[in-house]
């Protein structure tokens, strides 16, 4: 298999292959492959006889992957997909249930990276933030057209952004004078929207840091699709299937530990981690990355 993408690491690499326990001749639903990190790993325990799937919204992503992936042990299937879509892949695939199901739910580095696809504001580029591009909607198409309540909503309830009401008046104010379709632009407007001054040793974090991973997740209705990605998930495994979840912030991760708690009173899952799982001291100084990353596991239970 080729190597790893320059500046991408795939985060709690250990835990993730020893709590999902991939065995040999499994079938396993990579449901955001992305650059093929995690997916180069399942393969290598799969052995000949197992089977990966591996979906992403990213055609770029996709092709990484496939050329990563080439000399795989096992069969590997990669499609363009949605993991809010696990119901119908598996129906294309010819596959009724899978032993393990698996999801990174972080943005690849090259996304963030790639200055024309407008998820950072490292680099000024188009306010874009599409992952999958059959969405219509980018995210200048949001900051331009939200009402002023509806745009602060967004920023508070997809990133508990709390001057979000700040940050939505001063968009309005600013759009009267001209749209506002690059990073650049919209990072400048969230920083005086706050007063604060990104360039400052005091700002550890860059005041657009929530207002961009809110637009990010509405334009890609990322929400929507956990949710819907959860609610499918226990029809997919087969009982003693593991289920696998990476999410780098809180409101990916409540979800899914709810989700979680709910089919274990249920008596769907078992919970594998009773708390969720994070990067050692080791890992997190050598992937900043890895810091915020929480990985949670539950059982399907027999039926």
């Amino acid at each position: 298999m080729v190597d790893k993408p320059a500046g991408h690491t795939p985060v709690l690499t250990h835990e993730v292959c020893e709590l999902l326990d991939i065995r040999e001749g499994e079938t396993v639903l990579d449901a955001t492959v992305g650059l093929g990190g995690h997916a180069g790993l399942f393969v290598q325990a799969l052995g000949s006889d197992g089977t990966l799937i591996g979906l992403d919204v990213d055609p770029a992503n996709l092709a990484t992957a496939k050329e990563r992936l080439s000399d795989a042990p096992c069969r590997v299937r990669l499609l363009h997909a949605n993991f809010a879509e696990i119901r119908t892949v598996l129906e294309t695939v010819g596959i009724d249930r899978v032993d393990v199901l698996f999801a990174d739910l972080g943005v690849s580095s090259t996304q963030l990276d790639d200055a024309g696809r407008g998820f950072s504001f490292q680099r000024d580029g188009p306010l874009d933030m599409r992952m999958d591009p059959r969405l219509e909607v980018t995210a200048a198409d949001l900051i331009n057209r939200l009402k002023e309540r509806e745009l602060g909503d967004l920023l508070y309830y997809n990133a508990q952004e709390f001057g979000a009401r700040k940050i939505a008046r001063r968009i309005c104010d600013v759009r009267r004078e001209g749209r506002i379709t690059t990073t650049g632009r919209l990072a400048s407007v969230v920083a005086r929207a706050l007063k604060v001054d990104p360039t400052s040793r005091k700002s550890k974090i860059h005041p657009a840091t929530r207002t961009f991973m809110a637009l990010r997740m509405a334009v890609n209705h990322e929400s929507e699709n956990l949710e819907t990605f959860l609610e499918a998930a226990p029809d997919v495994l087969k009982p003693g299937g593991r289920i696998g979840i990476i999410a780098f912030h809180s409101v990916e991760d409540k979800p899914v530990k709810n989700d979680f708690r709910r089919r274990k009173s249920e008596q769907v899952y078992g919970i594998v981690t009773k708390k969720p799982v994070v990067a050692d001291a080791e890992e997190r100084r050598a992937n900043p990355r890895s810091r915020s990353a929480k990985l949670r596991v539950a059982v399907r239970l027999p039926e």
